[in-house]
């Protein structure tokens, strides 16, 4: 097991955004292009950290810390090796019909931990794919072949196999021939599924799919206002690092008379409350020491600081309001709420920054920790992993926050335009810019 190097670092905005895109140099294989999940020694890829790299390497140009050549060549890296990969039924390949298994041997490409094959993971690499051919236009050798294997790639994917002959799309698929019992239906990350598998080129579902979807979708009141419940924070940050959604409704949001940008700024704002209000008396939590979501944590019946004793939950996907809450706090989601609520997310950065000086590993911020527990310092436990997912959502969004790069290349996208209009979305930049 990888021990991360803990140092004393400024909670920048400009050095985590650095930190987090040097993550994608060092945990990424060279002949493969795939991302490891975590920094742990010997941790698989997970195909969704690679989406997520693909899409940070247009920032890191951008952003000076990266040639453009250099880039462009770990992006056809990845895309050669997904194209020319093994897809079958058989246990040992590296995807199906065009999805990919969750978690991947980083140099064979081999499935690895039984992962299953996953729609959704599978949609956020796709719009890695997408993203970095959005960027990579030139006319060079490199960049002319990212664009051809970026619409191959795409094309493959049978989306409409997926929905396993039911309304709304499955979670996955392990091999021989098994579809997982859970559906995508309500609100969750699957959001840009949908976008992605209604705009496909091949194998696209219907928009009824996507009413199904939504029919689903759990509404409260909150200050007078509607809201579209999910407590963990990566199910509002996930879709919204690529899709902006600032002023589109598809038809739940229009009958409510919000969007999802907005939706979220709310979401932020009952983390806040939540943690202010401290229900469980967890250390650590105020307006500003907040950052529920999925993220691993301490596991077992263990005695707190002030001397109760509380069961642990491992990874699990915490929020608020509702729970599930253990004291451990995402320290990286309030960055990534910069786009939604910059005071918020600033004032955040600085709580940690007064309070947990050490937190920090090599730069970037952990998964997780919990001051609740007795630790080496103030932090309590703290996870000895940095995950990529993490990492590529920090870049995303402090980018977006700064000058909607992302945003602006996604909307270049003509898929997403499509997706996005079949599921009735309507307003925001759709109805500025002329038809894809």
């Amino acid at each position: 097991m990888l021990q991360q190097t803990r140092n004393t670092e400024c909670f920048q905005v400009d050095r985590l955004q650095a930190a987090a895109f040097d993550y994608f140099l060092r945990y990424s294989d060279a002949e493969t292009g795939l991302v490891a999940d975590t920094s742990l020694a010997d941790a698989p890829s997970s195909i969704a950290a690679t989406g997520f790299g693909l899409s940070c390497y247009p920032v890191g140009v951008e952003r000076g810390w990266i040639g453009r050549g250099e880039a462009a060549k770990r992006v056809l890296t990845t895309l050669r090796f997904l194209q020319q990969c093994r897809q079958g039924s058989d246990a040992r390949a590296t995807g199906y019909r065009g999805f990919y298994y969750h978690f991947l041997h980083m140099k064979t490409g081999e499935r690895v931990w039984q992962s299953e094959l996953s729609t959704v993971d599978t949609a956020l690499l796709v719009a890695g794919v997408l993203t970095a051919a959005a960027y990579f236009t030139g006319e060079d050798a490199t960049e002319t072949e990212i664009q051809v294997l970026s619409e191959k790639l795409y094309a493959q994917v049978d989306w409409h196999w997926a929905l396993g002959r039911g309304e709304t799309l499955t979670m996955g698929w392990r091999p021989p021939g098994r579809f997982l019992k859970y559906r995508w239906q309500g609100y969750s990350e699957a959001l840009l599924l949908y976008v992605l598998a209604l705009g496909a080129p091949h194998h696209a579902i219907g928009p009824e799919h996507y009413r199904v979807f939504t029919a689903a979708y759990d509404w409260t009141t909150v200050d007078g206002a509607p809201h579209l419940r999910a407590g963990p924070l990566f199910i509002h940050l996930f879709p919204q690092a690529w899709l902006d959604l600032r002023g589109l409704r598809d038809p739940p949001m229009r009958d409510k008379a919000t969007d999802y940008f907005e939706n979220t700024c709310r979401a932020i704002d009952l983390q806040r409350q939540y943690a202010e209000d401290n229900p469980r008396g967890f250390a650590g939590y105020d307006r500003d020491g907040w950052g529920l979501s999925a993220c691993d944590g301490p596991k077992g019946r263990q005695r707190l600081v002030d001397g109760r004793w509380q069961r642990m939950l491992g990874y699990a996907a915490r929020g608020a309001p509702g729970g599930p809450d253990d004291g451990t706090l995402a320290p990286w989601a309030p960055v990534a709420c910069l786009p939604f609520d910059a005071d918020a997310s600033q004032s955040a950065l600085a709580a940690f920054e007064n309070r947990y000086p050490d937190l920090l590993c090599e730069g970037r911020f952990p998964g997780g920790f919990n001051p609740s527990l007795r630790g080496s310092g103030p932090d309590g436990w703290v996870d000895d992993r940095v995950v990529g997912l993490d990492q590529g959502l920090v870049v995303m969004m402090i980018e977006n926050a700064r000058n909607g790069f992302v945003w602006r290349l996604t909307r270049d996208i003509s898929a997403i335009r499509r997706g996005l209009e079949r599921a009735d979305f309507r307003g925001g930049w759709l109805a500025t810019r002329g038809m894809a």
